[in-house]
């Protein structure tokens, strides 16, 4: 049957016809040049950006890129295997090592993604007997993580609301007959720019002898004196029982993520977790400029000094202008418009001024909480930030915003 005339097609178009109606659609942009603070943009040529998770500006630096294409050159380009067959090579330990010494855990164990990572963790460790609770903001991939396990273990699973520590500490009461009780939480909410309120988690998990997973792919590289993540920016390291993040955002964005915990833990998510059994390696390319990466951050803490300073700038200087921003301390900086059209529309405006901002709204986001989100990076300059805050007076006034 030709595309476009079978019944699933048509029910297809129709839904994204509906979209465009709506001013919801999406439309991807193409980028002519290395991840930066400033970048080509095809049909537009050079923009600001304040939409990436480039947040220590490793994605383009030299020898982030010079470390992958060593790499490169060593490894090959791809491990054309699974863990447990051939495709575990040297960099791959020095990566793990590198990892769980930087969110302060006894071990780590690599994915292609933290997506992988999230989806991997609780079906592959979780059974019948055992419970899992999730912060009502947590990540899409903690959530299909979750809806995984349920449908492959039968685990137990409840929601509480956000940081709300009073119905966690019901719940993990009501639970005293599980045998395993597993709390998570993103350490940094993405979409608020927030910070888990990891010392009350700790201590109600503490509490019911229940164990405390975070997802720190926000944080890492983020928060703390030396860009260790939420536990070291609350003084709790080695306090976290499992901590998932990210190698794509802070840490030289390319691709990976990993589970770090206990050598116990990672040891049987090798022999176990279905997402590393049956899908290749991490390349040694991208796992070689993210071992980089985070040497860099270990040598060169004042990137995360820079990072802070940039943000509460363009958080003043936003609020000055007359913005109402979510509060907060992380380079996440959301500003609240309330429909999705309306934030696509100011996203739109703002690229029209060479600025790319995104615009998110429902599902990503509650409906009526519609949001265009800042994200900054210690590489701006306050040249680059200054233009791209005349570049939101210009749009908000426009749009009768301030």
């Amino acid at each position: 049957m030709p595309n476009g005339t079978n019944a699933l097609d048509r029910r297809l178009n129709h839904e994204l016809d509906a979209f465009r109606r709506d001013g919801v659609y999406k439309r991807l942009i193409h980028i002519e040049s290395p991840q930066a603070p400033r970048v080509r943009m095809e049909g537009r040529g050079e923009v600001i950006v304040l939409s990436s998770n480039n947040y220590l500006g490793l994605a383009n630096d030299p020898d982030v890129v010079a470390a992958g294409k060593r790499g490169l050159d060593e490894f090959g380009a791809g491990t054309a295997s699974v863990r447990f067959i051939c495709g575990t090579f040297t960099v791959h330990r020095d990566l793990e090592a590198a990892c769980a010494r930087l969110v302060g855990t006894e071990a780590s164990l690599s994915f292609v993604s933290c997506w992988n990572a999230n989806e991997a963790l609780p079906a592959t460790v979780l059974t019948d007997r055992d419970l899992i609770l999730s912060d009502q903001l947590n990540h899409a991939s903690i959530i299909d993580g979750i809806r995984l396990a349920k449908s492959i273990t039968k685990c137990q699973t409840g929601v509480f609301r956000h940081a709300d520590l009073d119905e966690l500490d019901a719940k993990l009461a009501a639970a005293a007959d599980r045998e395993i009780k597993l709390v998570v939480s993103d350490g940094v909410f993405s979409m608020e720019g927030s910070i888990a309120n990891l010392p009350g988690l700790l201590e109600t998990c503490r509490r019911h002898g229940a164990l405390l997973w975070l997802d720190d792919s926000h944080a890492t590289g983020v928060l703390g004196t030396h860009g260790r993540g939420t536990a070291e920016h609350f003084g709790l390291l080695g306090e976290v029982d499992i901590i998932t993040s990210t190698l794509g955002k802070a840490l030289g964005g390319a691709a990976g993520g990993f589970v770090a915990g206990s050598a116990a833990l990672c040891d049987y998510l090798t022999q176990r977790a279905r997402p590393g059994l049956f899908s290749n390696a991490l390349p040694a390319t991208v796992a070689a400029s993210a071992l980089k990466a985070v040497e860099l951050l270990e040598a060169e803490p004042v990137r995360v000094d820079r990072l802070g300073e940039n943000t509460r700038y363009f958080r003043e200087r936003l609020v000055a202008l007359g913005f109402r921003p979510l509060p907060g301390d992380t380079p996440i900086v959301p500003v609240i418009l309330g429909e999705t059209a309306a934030a696509i529309r100011m996203s739109e405006l703002l690229l029209d001024e060479g600025v790319f901002v995104t615009g998110f709204g429902f599902p990503v986001v509650p409906q009526g909480e519609a949001r265009v989100r800042c994200q900054i990076s210690s590489a701006h300059t306050r040249q680059d930030l200054d233009e791209a805050l005349e570049a939101f007076a210009r749009v908000g006034r426009g749009l009768g915003l301030i």
